[in-house]
């Protein structure tokens, strides 16, 4: 993870930022001076550990939102390297091209070997616009799907991480078919016969989410949000503006919390203190102890009996009332 001098802290991280500050001021006159100032910084670290406790208790949803944006946040290839051994990345659609906003391959996880997919966005101006910013353009879904048949053909799980603004929107993609090959994806995951687990890791927005994000399981880490708009997007429509975004992201009721309250999702998995962007390791520890006994289970589901499950999952997803025809059934 980025060092010290190199990490970028949001608005509402300001604290934790003074803090650090004060330690390496510390540290730096302690080596100077050659006094010992270990009990003050030892102090100091005490209290950025409260600090960052009592601004995780403290989260709106709009911070949530920031902090799945986070710019030092792990993306899909770091939770791999962290998770997996022996990941081998598979490239192309076998149509048109390989989409780097996609990435997936085979990778050991413990003592399996599975295939996991995810969005890549870069971790600076030249890997950004390499990954399109983890914006999928059609042959994206279209490599994640071959990708799925391939992990079907040879009994292997699935795992797709989530984190994505939206599918690309460019008119290259339209006339490719960006809702074709995202509605396909939805279509063949329903029926994929072996498990499947999808993990919001970042930001799962709209139909470049859902292009990767059926399955037994659906997952989101703590700081991260599922929704089909962004707030600024909800805010641009509805008040001809950005300012309302954090009374959208309130309102579009789109952290995980809310989404387990609807029954969108499974499970929200904890981040380490403050958020994931702070400990890699732990962020990637706490993940991979949910999707081994996670997928161990499933593994013991009979294969049949896993598709209805997951086919009554979505299917009961909603709110909406049936009535019937007075006419047809007359009381």
């Amino acid at each position: 993870m980025p060092q010290l001098k190199n990490r970028q802290f949001l608005d509402f991280e300001k604290p934790i930022k003074d803090l650090y500050d004060q330690i390496e001021q510390l540290k730096a006159t302690q080596e100077k001076s050659k006094t010992d100032m270990s009990s003050a910084i030892e102090a100091l670290e005490k209290k950025v550990i409260d600090t960052k406790r009592n601004l995780t208790e403290t989260l709106t949803p709009w911070h949530r939102v920031q902090l799945s944006r986070h710019p030092d946040r792990p993306y899909t290839l770091k939770y791999i390297e962290k998770m997996c051994t022996d990941f081998v990345e598979l490239h192309g659609d076998r149509n048109v091209k390989d989409d780097k906003a996609m990435v997936g391959g085979f990778a050991r996880l413990g003592d399996k070997t599975v295939m996991i997919i995810g969005q890549q966005k870069g971790i600076n101006t030249k890997t950004r616009q390499l990954r399109n910013f983890g914006m999928a353009n059609p042959e994206g879904y279209r490599k994640a799907l071959r990708l799925m048949k391939l992990a079907e053909k040879f009994n292997k799980p699935i795992i797709t991480l989530i984190d994505t603004p939206g599918a690309y929107p460019g008119l290259e993609a339209e006339e490719r078919g960006q809702g074709e090959a995202i509605a396909r994806n939805i279509y063949e995951m329903i029926g994929l016969k072996v498990p499947v687990i999808c993990v919001v890791i970042g930001e799962g927005a709209s139909g470049g989410a859902l292009g990767i994000g059926v399955g037994d399981k659906v997952v989101m880490m703590e700081n991260t949000w599922y929704t089909v708009i962004s707030p600024e997007s909800c805010s641009s429509i509805l008040w001809r503006s950005w300012d309302k975004k954090e009374i959208a992201a309130e309102q579009l009721r789109l952290t995980g919390t809310d989404m387990l309250n609807f029954g969108i999702v499974d499970d929200v998995i904890p981040e380490p203190l403050g958020g994931a962007h702070w400990d890699y390791d732990e962020a990637a520890a706490l993940l991979k102890n949910y999707l081994i006994p996670t997928i161990e289970a499933l593994e013991k589901i009979p294969e049949r009996e896993r598709i209805d499950e997951r086919i009554r999952k979505f299917s009961k997803m909603g709110f909406w009332e049936e009535k019937t025809d007075p006419v047809a059934n007359p009381a």
